[in-house]
């Protein structure tokens, strides 16, 4: 039977060494909510702390929305690194808008470093009601000779 050890709280200058030696500095994605409010409009939030909001791109293509970024590292390469987690680099995001959606009236906005899109509904794509006439009724006899 193998035992496994289990530490909760290792020793932090162990973890550091180890992370300096095997830190990753490789962008792993980016984060996103997607949230629609009651009039339709839809709202997507992207996580990117550090970036430069020169670095950020966002593209409609056939709908596709194309978010892009790119994070530099504060520190030069002559600088001793001790622990590089947090990742650098670009970062590319890609989602499939639906038809529904009016991707003209896009816009964006870069605050606190949250990136947040706001896409409208398409008019044609929003619930209506739709009014029922009531047609007058039309009776009407039908005639013939009936023969006896």
């Amino acid at each position: 039977m193998a035992v496994l050890r289990f530490e909760p709280f290792p020793d932090p200058w162990e973890r550091l060494m180890s992370l300096a030696a095997t830190g990753t500095r490789t962008p792993r994605g980016v984060p996103i909510d997607i949230y629609r409010s009651d009039d339709g409009t839809y709202h997507i939030d992207t996580d990117l702390p550090g970036v430069d909001a020169a670095s950020i791109e966002v593209t409609v293509e056939h709908n596709t929305l194309t978010i892009k970024a790119e994070r530099s590292p504060r520190y030069s390469e002559s600088e001793q690194i001790i622990v590089a987690e947090r990742p650098q680099g670009a970062f590319t995001r890609q989602l499939s808008l639906g038809e529904g959606l009016d991707s003209e009236h896009l816009t964006a906005a870069y605050a606190e470093g949250v990136l947040t899109l706001t896409i409208p509904a398409s008019p044609k794509a929003q619930a209506r009601r739709i009014n029922i006439t009531h047609a007058p009724s039309s009776s009407h006899a039908v005639g013939g000779d009936a023969k006896k």
